[in-house]
């Protein structure tokens, strides 16, 4: 299914000159410098061809003869672009040189092999550098030394397109190769082929054909793996062979079918557009698509990091922000909307798919789900009316920021905070994927998420974003009715017990004014895990506060007190972690019920 999936979107992508996405033969490959010789092969200079982006110089993405460098420890030339130790026999690390020697002698006898075949002069020009070329001539005063370990490219000079892109080259390549990625990788080896390879039912594609023995080229960009890529299938141990089948065979796949999903998969995690479909959250990569192009995956990525944010970022793009506009619309109004994002929402579908690398050379599976646009739209909007709290309970903030909050935004509230800002690197790991599952599927949430949030709770304040996890938690996991702001007629004893710590904690405020510490401080944990061996205690230190109050104000409090308490015959031993969740939203509630009505006494005041 994921491999399917990955192999249609190439289909895709390939007819879309934004994604640049390589037909078999070529490969896109990131370049830093190109050698520019002249006809008879002196070299001119060695130019550095990276591009300048915020200060920075990054490579050039050019599209290459031939598939990604090759792994493993044998000498493996590309043709007519490679690193500086096959083009110029340069390594960086003195231990690396004698190998660096190696490949340039190694690129240098393949491409004399070939020189009369091609019968092209730019080519021959190359050949005869490569003879006179001595590597230590590099490290004199040829090539800057940042330049060294990337990828180069030959040009002529005086011409304009660099060799790889003669169409003389590239016919031959193409006749030579016949498209073979195998023979590509293997064209000018003298080693003996191990036989034809052998046949079977692509599992991909359901044709019959060769199969590949390896899954290549290898993925790259996800988080944690090596630079030379990572395998997402096969084997490399006898004990995960079945039938006779070894190493990529155990997933039987053509050719073609590996190149087209391994390609799609390359171009979403590494491509020029990978930032509308790549997003990172801990240890996970997640990408996300449609099955064409759509409004909702130019911005899903953005969101589901963001949130409602993103509309507060300098956006010059007004094509894109009518777009944020429009999704933030549709979560808003419903399917009424849902038109504004795609023609055929129930019928187009997406898809999202979690990776990680538990060891540099592999790739994990985290999750993978599809479905329609329709159903994602739907199942955010319950996500979010879950969440949301009544927005005078927003504690200053207004708008779709607390609406529509996102996924990084909700993690946050499982960490403890350092400089007032979340240290995320000592929160709840394994948290993001689950979470994110959760919201575009309408599965339960984690419970490790609402266990980070309640134990949060005892050293800081139930603050707007984490009442609302509780409440979403408590009506999707605990099936529990949750009010959206302070429900006075509630019985629950939890939320009640919350509303009176609340209640207390105010009357100490009132009576003693600015404290470095309020009951809160000392009492929260305990009163809100085990009240029967704390309220009793707060009672009567509330009596003493209460004695300070004057006029209406003391009437009122006694008044609310006593309303809390009715319904109350006793004061339960323990909460479990249900009930401390109520208990957490009764005390927001009730705290933020009593700094509006503040709010609406001042206004009545200065009018």
């Amino acid at each position: 299914m994921i491999l399917q999936a990955l192999a249609e979107s190439y289909q895709r992508f390939v007819k879309d000159p934004e994604y640049e996405v390589a037909v078999r033969g070529f490969s896109f490959q990131k370049i830093s410098f190109a050698v520019v010789l002249e006809e008879d092969g002196r070299l001119f200079e060695i130019q550095d061809i990276r591009v300048s982006l915020e200060r920075k110089k990054i490579p050039k993405r050019m599209r290459v003869l031939g598939m990604n460098k090759p792994t493993g420890s044998a000498l493996s030339p590309c043709f007519l672009w490679d690193n500086t130790a096959y083009l110029l026999g340069l390594a960086k690390e003195e231990g690396k040189k004698k190998r660096a020697l190696e490949a340039f002698r190694e690129t240098k006898r393949r491409y004399k092999e070939v020189e009369e075949e091609i019968g092209d002069k730019g080519f021959s020009a190359v050949c005869r550098f490569l003879e006179n070329w001595l590597p230590d001539q590099v490290e004199k005063s040829y090539l800057n030394e940042d330049l060294w370990d990337t990828f180069g490219i030959f040009q002529i000079r005086g011409t304009t397109a660099y060799l790889h892109e003669s169409p003389r080259i590239i016919e031959w390549w193409l006749a030579r190769t016949e498209g073979d990625e195998e023979k590509m990788k293997k064209w000018w080896e003298t080693a003996p082929s191990d036989g034809p390879d052998p046949k079977g039912w692509c599992l991909i594609s359901g044709v019959y054909g060769p199969l590949a023995r390896l899954h290549e080229p290898k993925v790259k960009g996800v988080l944690g793996q090596q630079p030379t890529g990572a395998v997402l299938a096969g084997s490399n141990q006898d004990a995960f062979d079945s039938y006779g089948w070894e190493q990529a065979y155990n997933a039987p796949a053509t050719k073609e079918a590996v190149f087209a999903y391994l390609t799609a998969l390359n171009t979403m995690l590494d491509g020029p557009k990978r930032n509308r479909h790549r997003l990172v959250m801990g240890n996970t990569t997640i990408l996300f698509w449609t099955e064409r192009p759509t409004v909702t995956e130019d911005i899903f990525a953005r969101f589901a990091v963001r949130g409602a944010w993103v509309l507060e970022e300098d956006v010059q793009d007004e094509v894109l922000l009518k777009k944020i506009q429009a999704f933030f619309r549709a979560l808003s109004l419903g399917r009424e909307a849902y038109g504004d994002l795609d023609e055929d929402p129930e019928r187009t579908r997406y898809f999202i798919f979690g990776l990680s690398a538990p060891t540099p050379a592999r790739i994990a599976v985290r999750f993978f789900h599809q479905s329609t646009l329709d159903d994602l739209l739907t199942k955010l909007r319950q996500h979010f009316m879950d969440l949301k709290l009544d927005s005078e309970l927003s504690e200053g903030r207004k708008g779709w920021q607390d609406e529509y909050p996102s996924i990084r935004q909700i993690l946050d509230e499982t960490c403890p905070r350092r400089d007032g800002k979340p240290d995320r690197d000592a929160g709840p790991s394994q948290l993001e994927g689950p979470l994110l599952e959760a919201v575009i599927t309408g599965k339960r949430y984690p419970e490790a998420l609402y266990h980070a949030v309640i134990r949060r709770l005892r050293t800081e304040k139930v603050n707007f974003m984490k009442a609302c996890i509780i409440k979403a938690y408590l009506i999707r996991n605990q099936r529990k009715e949750v009010s959206m702001c302070l429900d006075e007629k509630g019985k629950e004893p939890a939320y009640r017990l919350g509303r009176l710590f609340a209640a207390l904690e105010k009357t100490q405020m009132d009576a003693l004014g600015n404290l470095n510490a309020t009951i809160r401080d000392r009492f929260y944990g305990s009163a809100s895990a085990t009240p029967r061996a704390v309220f009793p205690r707060l009672l009567r230190t509330y009596q003493y506060h209460l004695s300070k109050l004057e006029g209406g104000r003391k009437v009122n409090r006694e008044k609310l007190v006593q309303e809390i308490l009715d319904p109350l015959t006793d004061f339960p031993a323990h909460l479990n972690l249900a009930e401390q969740g109520l208990f957490a939203l009764g005390y927001y509630h009730q705290m933020r019920s009593f700094f509006m009505k503040k709010d609406e006494e001042t206004t009545i005041s200065e009018n």
